[in-house]
Order: structure tokens, then C-alpha cells, then sequence
């Protein structure tokens, strides 16, 4: 997976999530996350959680700054030391999501998988990533994993900048236009019913999914434009419909919330 070491070398994650459509997806994002939590009847200082594919730590350092026994594995060894220089108190190891082979069966209370589903090209990849993830989580745990939506990817290259004819004649959207990705690509896109067929060959009940950023993506020099208040409008509007279902498939990114039975 050297592709995606050098690509995260150059891009600034942590940039894009404090850009203002990164703090709609986090700040909705965190917000479910914290709803997960607060079902676990146990002291948070007992409640494990595992960020597979954890950047930076945008999510794992906060966490553990509240008090929860965060564990973060991350891929790209920038990324990884980055995570160690902010925070000692997280466990950081580098690793990969298709063998999480350092962490025992039914070891996390909550397993956060939020970047690698953007960068596995394969059906058969996905449910790997998946079935390590529901591995190492415990019998009653909750899973929360991330993708990136097939018609954001559409909408956005292929109208948005112009590239769909070249893009319609390379193969790379197929006739009904869904994505056709490859490595050097590196982001895949994927729809709901892909999304629904890992679940049942997984074997993960879904509790919920969401849209964390819903237009936001779309309309990023408008968001810029917004006073604060209208700012925080737009996540209290987008707090509000990020689980109507006519809406989810459109954002750039989903959350789906799944329970390991």
C-alpha cells in the first residue's frame, strides 16, 4: 500500500477535517460517536475503543483526553508520528486494516474504521477490512465505518470539473455511472446497496447510517462565506437531516453505525 503512504505524505488531513465542510463531517461524526458511548454501562476509563486508519488522531486523541482507553493503528508512519507527538496517552501502532493481527478476538467496545474503506478497491478487500474490524470487536460492541459516496465522486469530477466524457470513454464510470476505481486513483466510491451487501456477507446488524457532511462538500467557498452564526446554522441544519434517508446516498461521505451480534 505505498500509493496511499505517498499520497497522505503530501495531503493534510488534518487541514481538510478543520477546513469548515471537515468540521460539519466531524462535528456530527463525534456526535454519534458519543452516543455509542454513552449506551456502554461502564466507566469510561474501562471502555476500549480501536481507530483503525487514525490519521493524526483527529478522533483517537480527543477521546482519550475524555477519560476512554483509545487505541489507534495507523498505516502511514507520517501520520503515525504525528498521533505519538501530540499524545502519549493513546496506543499507536502502525498497521493495516486487512490484518489486525497484533489485536485478540473480541478485545474493543468500539472500533472506529473510518479511512481505509476509502482506499480498499475491492469488494473482497472491503469485507476483509470489515470481518478483522467485527473480529477483534466484542459479542454486543458497535462498529462505525466510513465511506465515500459514488455520486460525490460523479457530480464532482465528472460535471462539477468536467471530466466526464473522457471519463464515460476510459471506463471509469460504468453505464449506469457507477465508479469503476483503481489503485491510482486512490479514493473508491461506493453506493448504499454496496454498503448493504458488505453488512449481510459480514454479518453486521446495522443500527444506523448517517451523513455526516451531507452538501457540504458541494459547497465549500460557500460555507466560507458564512458569518458564524449561520455556520453553526448550517451543523445544526445538517445535525438535523443527517439520517433522512432521501438524503444519504448524495453527501460525500457516510457513517454507517453497525452492532457485532
Amino acid at each position: 500500500m505505498g500509493y496511499i503512504e505517498d499520497y497522505y505524505n503530501k495531503f493534510n488531513e488534518e487541514k481538510r477535517l478543520d477546513s469548515r465542510h471537515g468540521q460539519v463531517e466531524y462535528t456530527i461524526t463525534m456526535k454519534y460517536i458519543h452516543e455509542v458511548l454513552a449506551d456502554i454501562d461502564q466507566p469510561k476509563r474501562d471502555i476500549k475503543i480501536l481507530d483503525i486508519g487514525a490519521g493524526t488522531g483527529r478522533y483517537s486523541i480527543p477521546l482519550c483526553e475524555e477519560g476512554y482507553d483509545v487505541t489507534a493503528l495507523e498505516l502511514v508512519q507520517h501520520n503515525l508520528g504525528r498521533l505519538k507527538a501530540k499524545s502519549d496517552a493513546v496506543h499507536a501502532y502502525k498497521g493495516n486494516a486487512l490484518n489486525l493481527k497484533k489485536f485478540e478476538d473480541n478485545s474493543f467496545d468500539v472500533t472506529l474504521l473510518f479511512g481505509p474503506m476509502y482506499h480498499l478497491f475491492s469488494h473482497e478487500d472491503k469485507l476483509k477490512a470489515l470481518g478483522e474490524a467485527k473480529r477483534v470487536t466484542k459479542a454486543g460492541g458497535t462498529i462505525l465505518v466510513a465511506y465515500v459516496m459514488n455520486e460525490y465522486a460523479v457530480i464532482t469530477y465528472g460535471f462539477k470539473e468536467q471530466h466526464i466524457l473522457e471519463c464515460m470513454e476510459q471506463g471509469r464510470f460504468g453505464n449506469d455511472y457507477h465508479t469503476v476505481s483503481h489503485e491510482e486513483d486512490i479514493y473508491d466510491y461506493i453506493r448504499i446497496e454496496d454498503i448493504n451487501r458488505l453488512n449481510s456477507e459480514a454479518d453486521l446488524q446495522r443500527i444506523k447510517i448517517i451523513s455526516p457532511d451531507g452538501p457540504a462538500d458541494y459547497m465549500r467557498p460557500f460555507l466560507n462565506k458564512l458569518s458564524d452564526e449561520e455556520f453553526a446554522r448550517f451543523i445544526d441544519y445538517q445535525m438535523t437531516v443527517c439520517e433522512r434517508a432521501d438524503l444519504i446516498g448524495a453527501g460525500a461521505h457516510t457513517v454507517d453505525i453497525l452492532r457485532k451480534n
